[in-house]
């Protein structure tokens, strides 16, 4: 499917990746839905790429909701052009800190945001995508969707369980016309980090990527219509260390379970000894 025939719901609109995701589809061609729960950060968003010549609608909606689910299909199947062939689901939220300090609400908000909306709002848009000559979802998770890590227990929790979606439903629709991607970035200097997430990544030496390289990463598998692809180096060589040798990683997130549990990360100054983590 090249750019230009694609008509692409995008949850997660407006936030850091999702902004530039958005603007990196509209320079190459592709109709948008934009879908997000800040009606006046939509509809700037929309502004501005219909000012660049884009195909672009936009919808207020919360997944978590069946309602919020409910607008997005009516929109899905309504865009100009022919209905939406291409689902992006994007949205996710944070909450870093100790697992058990943290509230049930927060929680449940974290599983509900990352993996339970995205499963529903494929299951309702499978049967509009089903019906087109050629159709994908993409599903932009994380890369500790494959590595588990201290202060992000119930973030790394609900990027496995997309993970296992994705590669679930990728098999499942195998000789239909739906393919179903993965995409995982590292770390994101995004507003989704707040400035605990920020110190802890400085403290443990961990990587932070610009949300314009990680949408371009995001679109050009998108184009490829890759299966699967981890976004960072040396992370991906950390996602394969994880799978063959668990008890390795273990061993390299002492400290940083260290730095987690005695809050350590509220320090910019504190450096691992080892610098070994994903």
């Amino acid at each position: 499917m090249k750019f230009d025939e694609m008509r692409v719901v995008l949850t997660g609109a407006t936030g850091g990746i999702g902004r530039d995701i958005a603007r990196e589809l509209a320079a190459r061609g592709a109709s948008l839905l934009l879908v997000g729960r800040s009606g006046d950060t939509l509809a700037d968003l929309d502004r501005e790429l219909r000012m660049n010549g884009a195909d672009v609608s936009h919808v207020v909606a919360d997944i978590g909701e069946n309602q919020g689910i409910a607008r997005v299909l009516e929109a899905a199947t309504a865009m100009p052009g022919g209905a939406a062939n291409v689902l992006i689901n994007n949205a996710g939220i944070n909450e870093f800190g100790v697992f058990a300090t943290q509230r049930p609400s927060d929680i449940a908000a974290v599983m509900t945001t990352n993996v339970v909306a995205p499963m529903l709002l494929t299951h309702a848009l499978l049967p509009l995508l089903n019906v087109q000559d050629e159709a994908i979802v993409m599903n932009v998770g994380s890369i500790l969707g494959s590595i588990g890590l201290p202060g992000q227990v119930a973030y790394s929790a609900s990027k496995f369980g997309l993970h296992g979606f994705s590669e679930a439903l990728r098999r499942e629709t195998q000789g239909t016309s739906i393919n179903v991607l993965y995409v995982a970035p590292r770390a994101t200097n995004t507003e989704m980090n707040n400035a605990e997430m920020r110190n802890f990544n400085k403290a443990t030496g961990t990587a932070s990527d610009d949300p314009t390289d990680v949408a371009q990463c995001v679109v050009s598998t998108l184009g490829a219509q890759r299966s699967e692809r981890f976004i960072g180096w040396p992370e991906r060589l950390f996602v394969k260390l994880n799978a063959l040798f668990p008890s390795l990683v273990d061993r390299s997130m002492r400290k940083p379970a260290q730095l987690v549990n005695e809050g350590a990360s509220h320090s910019e100054n504190l450096k691992l000894s080892n610098g070994v983590t994903p």
